[in-house]
């Protein structure tokens, strides 16, 4: 199985770099649609619809999680600049936060707004503790699989309703994930619909200059990045601490080391994001809709709001509609989605993705503590 998650893979991101060169009228409008990078996500998963194949568990999502995601975040977070942070301001976290806030109180409100038209929803949510199932989700969504796990013990959900929150909550984030590829590339269109012109402007050249001058820069940073990824392997175990410490010592290594290439890492941190991106689509799953359609419901219900809201508040911030999505998927999706989606709109706002994505990371269980007070607050 992994010989053949290794061929997958290999094709998927041969795929997508063959499908990013092209120059077709017809090859370029789909881009338009659907990303190159997004290709990175549906081929592998794909193939194993197609031929049935089990690719969850093989040991390449291991070598993911503990060498090429670290890498990535080493490589993403060190082509930022100070002088960009500035620029972009806090407003992005701004947003994320509020998406994070939303997420958390607005099944418990959903709740008690349904309970005004009927004790049916009540019922079932409160009563028969539906909403134990909900509260990991919140976990899920914004903190990963670590708060997810510490929220079900905490609030003691059953293990059967949990399981099949976990098939729901596969399913729909995947999904979502998808769509967010699809809103980020019209942000400039939502831009002008609603009168936003917030601007970033670009600090890293899109080429790498492999020029006589600067393979020396290329040689030190490529040296460098190894050498610290060694040390990190080493010196830190834990999977969040190893992505905290990569992205300070990268953000000083960009920022105060004076022969840094930019460039580079920002192209490397891209092909390692279509890497990783190609590795989860082993893992998604296109089936698992076997829950109660009033439950199905609400989460999507749940998701959709969440989404209006934090449109709502980039309007009110006057802030790039990119960001929307961007801090969307960093709140849903995590390390490794967020900066992937922010890849299809600019890779040099990555490094801004991750940083949202680990404020989710280290955040989730706090804002799953603040949905089981109100749900207990309402009589659950």
């Amino acid at each position: 199985m992994l010989t053949i998650s290794l061929l997958i893979v290999t094709v998927t991101v041969a795929a997508v770099f063959w499908l990013d060169r092209q120059t077709s009228a017809p090859i370029k409008k789909l881009l338009e649609w659907f990303p190159a990078i997004l290709f990175a996500y549906v081929i592998p998963a794909s193939i194993t619809h197609l031929f049935d194949l089990d690719l969850a568990s093989v040991q390449i999502h291991q070598w993911s999680k503990e060498f090429i995601i670290p890498l990535a975040i080493l490589f993403v977070m060190s082509a930022l600049s100070f002088r960009q942070l500035k620029i972009i301001g806090l407003r992005p976290v701004l947003l994320f936060v509020i998406g994070s806030l939303v997420i958390a109180i607005l099944a418990p409100l959903l709740v008690l707004l349904s309970s005004l038209f009927s004790d049916q929803w009540t019922q079932l949510v409160l009563t028969e503790q539906y909403w134990k199932g909900l509260v990991p989700i919140v976990g899920g969504w914004i903190g990963g699989s670590t708060s997810q796990l510490v929220l079900k013990e905490v609030v003691e959900c059953p293990e059967g309703l949990f399981l099949a929150i976990l098939v729901l909550d596969n399913v729909l984030v995947n999904i979502w994930t998808i769509l967010m590829f699809q809103m980020i590339k019209r942000s400039d269109q939502f831009n002008v619909f609603f009168g936003i012109e917030d601007q970033i402007q670009d600090f890293v050249p899109d080429e790498v200059d492999l020029g006589t001058s600067n393979r020396n820069s290329i040689l030190m940073t490529s040296m460098i990045c190894l050498l610290v990824m060694l040390a990190t392997t080493f010196l830190v175990k834990a999977f969040l601490w190893k992505i905290v410490v990569l992205s300070v010592v990268g953000l000083l290594l960009g920022n105060f080391v004076r022969i840094w290439n930019h460039g580079l890492v920002l192209k490397a941190g891209g092909i390692l994001i279509i890497l990783i991106m190609a590795i989860l689509g082993l893992k998604l799953n296109f089936g698992g809709f076997s829950l109660p359609l009033s439950i199905i419901g609400l989460v999507v219900i749940w998701l959709l709001l969440h989404y209006l809201f934090m449109m709502l508040t980039a309007k009110a911030l006057k802030l790039h509609m990119a960001w929307v999505p961007i801090a969307s998927m960093a709140n849903l999706g995590g390390i490794s989605t967020a900066p992937a989606v922010t890849a299809a709109y600019n890779e040099e706002w990555m490094p801004h993705a991750i940083v949202l994505a680990i404020l989710s990371m280290v955040s989730g269980t706090t804002w799953g503590l603040l949905t089981i007070f109100l749900f207990r607050w309402m009589g659950g």
